[in-house]
């Protein structure tokens, strides 16, 4: 079948689309400066539209003092040639701009230069996640009095805690997401001879590996095109703390380059030849069992060992639901100084939930359930069950009746029906039975829990709700 030439795109159509198909972005200008060509990529990086550039002078474009600053127009007037550059600049917008480049002319069968191109790739976002990722926390403000929970296995491990504070061996801090590793991990540090020096916090998942290793270990001028002479964060926690949180994310390799540092306390910066000596505790943190990190090669065995000198292990919320309503107290109180609110506390219905709740978000996915419900509270009323996320409420359907409006009495005339909600009437026959039970059972709250099918603790706060006596 003959071929309709008719119906097929011109070269320069299809270098077009090629152009703008490639993830790195493509700014070309002739030899006056002129912009010739600029793809797709290259205007989401710098947010500008074609019709912006195009044809346009680059010295109108961008926000340069002069053509020194421009790449683009070095290499169009000195021939200069950068491969693999950072680059920061602002487009006419006053956005900042920063791209990995490679700048060169291009010239003709001559060697003449007839013009100039940048080839990039977006690390904008990067670099701003690179400045938030870095917390420096010269006063840690959490203490051990801070810690919130009075059963026995968050005191078990405050104990341990406080016994690591008279060290400056490294702590492995093991815990599930949410359940507040970082809280015990400033507190180890305001606990100890280093509360004065700096509390540094790291999180490792946050980066890649690329410039984790050049914040943890710092660079030298001229380590890599445009890096400068910079500590990373073990000089800069000298004589204090440095937390890693999530250790197990790090590759194999920096793993080694940071078992080496801890264990001959120096370092050496990327690009430079001589060892510094540094004076660091590190706490790190793992998300997960050490174990099964180690089965699935995400932590290194030596490294496990070297950091595992001290071991906590911070109990998961399902594990310690005595401290619930310590903790629901703290929060409704935070969240009432913070939104001006008056709210008093969590309907029964709503705390007898939060015992049955699994709390896979833990500590942290309490204090995010409350600061929502006060988010949704129009009076100074306590939290009930509507106030609840649809993920919990869909959970815990039955719950429901801890919520309904105003119950009467059908057979009551309508102007004698009480005002009463179904909650005091529930919580009145609750406390009527509990009261039968316990002196059936003489005063034994251990024999009365059995009977009533609920926990010891359950009956003990119930008996303190109530206030019945033994």
């Amino acid at each position: 079948m003959p071929v309709n030439n008719h119906s097929l795109p011109t070269l320069d159509g299809i270098y077009q689309q090629l152009l703008d198909a490639i993830d790195v972005g493509i700014h070309v200008v002739n030899n006056e400066g002129i912009s010739v060509l600029y793809n797709r990529k290259m205007s989401e990086i710098e947010d500008m539209e074609k019709i912006d550039v195009l044809q346009r002078n680059i010295m109108d474009i961008f926000i340069f003092t002069s053509e020194e600053e421009s790449r683009l127009m070095q290499a169009l007037r000195k021939g200069d040639v950068r491969k693999n550059a950072k680059q920061a600049y602002f487009n006419f917008k006053g956005q900042e701009i920063t791209t990995i480049n490679d700048t060169f002319p291009l010239r003709n069968e001559n060697g003449d230069i007839i013009g100039a191109v940048e080839i990039a790739k977006d690390i904008t976002r990067l670099e701003k996640l690179t400045r938030e990722s870095v917390r420096e926390k010269p006063d840690a403000k959490y203490t051990f009095d801070q810690i919130i929970g009075k059963s026995q296995p968050i005191i078990d491990v405050i104990e341990n805690a406080k016994r690591a504070t008279r060290t400056t061996s490294s702590v492995l801090i093991t815990g599930e997401t949410g359940t507040g590793k970082e809280l015990f991990a400033q507190s180890i540090h305001n606990g100890s001879a280093r509360s004065s020096k700096p509390f540094i916090s790291q999180n490792c998942a946050a980066l890649p590996d690329t410039l984790i290793e050049s914040i943890l270990f710092g660079t030298v001028k001229g380590a890599f095109t445009g890096a400068s002479e910079h500590p990373g964060l073990f000089e800069q926690a000298d004589g204090g703390t440095l937390m890693l949180d999530e250790i197990n994310s790090l590759s194999t390799p920096l793993q080694a380059k940071l078992l080496r540092a801890i264990q001959e306390k120096t370092i050496r910066r990327i690009g430079d030849t001589k060892d510094r000596p540094v004076d660091v505790r590190i706490l790190a943190t793992v998300n997960e069992d050490p174990l099964i990190s180690m089965d699935k090669n995400d932590l290194r065995e030596d490294l496990y060992y070297r950091l595992s000198v001290v071991s906590i292990v911070v109990p998961p919320l399902r594990k310690r639901k005595s401290d619930l309503p310590h903790l629901v107290e703290h929060f409704i109180d935070k969240y009432n100084y913070r939104f001006q609110l008056k709210v008093p506390s969590v309907s029964h219905g709503v705390m007898e939930l939060f015992r049955e709740y699994d709390w896979p978000g833990n500590v942290r996915e309490l204090e995010h359930m409350i600061e929502g419900a006060m988010n949704l509270i129009q009076f100074d009323e306590e939290i009930d069950y509507t106030h609840l996320p649809p993920h919990v409420r869909h959970k815990f359907p039955l719950y429901a009746t801890y919520s309904f409006a105003p119950v009467q009495p059908a057979s009551q005339p309508a102007e004698k029906r009480p005002n009463r909600t179904l909650q005091s009437f529930m919580e009145e026959a609750e406390k009527v039975y509990i009261e039968q039970i316990l002196q059936q059972c003489e005063g034994n709250v251990t024999q009365a829990a059995k009977e009533l099918g609920v926990s010891r603790q359950s009956l003990q706060y119930r008996l303190k709700k109530y206030e019945i006596k033994k």
